[in-house]
């Protein structure tokens, strides 16, 4: 191969990359599984920009202390964000979320137009 041909090949992989890669997750707060003081923010950290229409977030109580077989109930009062770089989902309560166990349910799309899905789970004290 001529020292042209790679160059043009490595450009083009070079270009080529980012759109083919899709949002990952890389971190959250609360942390995946953890268990949190009172908090009314969960913040989920993307590898990408996210497209704001088809990005979405809804955060679900599974269980609550004391009450047992909780019914999975969707947190009324809670709105979805992206931070001002596009990377991150917000959510956010009217009102510190009380004592119990999470899910957030969620749907994003990256610049390759795929979306993509996740739950992330974490507790509060």
């Amino acid at each position: 191969m001529t020292f042209r041909h790679l160059l043009i090949t490595a450009a083009l992989a070079a270009y080529a990359s980012p759109a083919m890669a899709h949002p990952k997750l890389l971190s959250a707060t609360p942390a995946a599984n953890a268990t949190a003081p009172r908090t009314g923010t969960v913040r989920l950290m993307f590898s990408e920009r996210l497209m704001p229409r088809l990005s979405t977030a809804t955060l679900v109580m599974t269980g609550m202390p004391g009450t047992a077989d909780h019914p999975d109930m969707k947190m009324p009062g809670v709105s979805t964000t992206l931070s001002p770089d596009g990377k991150a989902i917000v959510l956010t309560s009217a009102t510190p979320l009380p004592a119990g166990s999470y899910r957030v349910d969620w749907a994003v799309v990256g610049a390759d137009t795929h979306r993509i899905t996740g739950k992330h789970a974490f507790s509060v004290r």
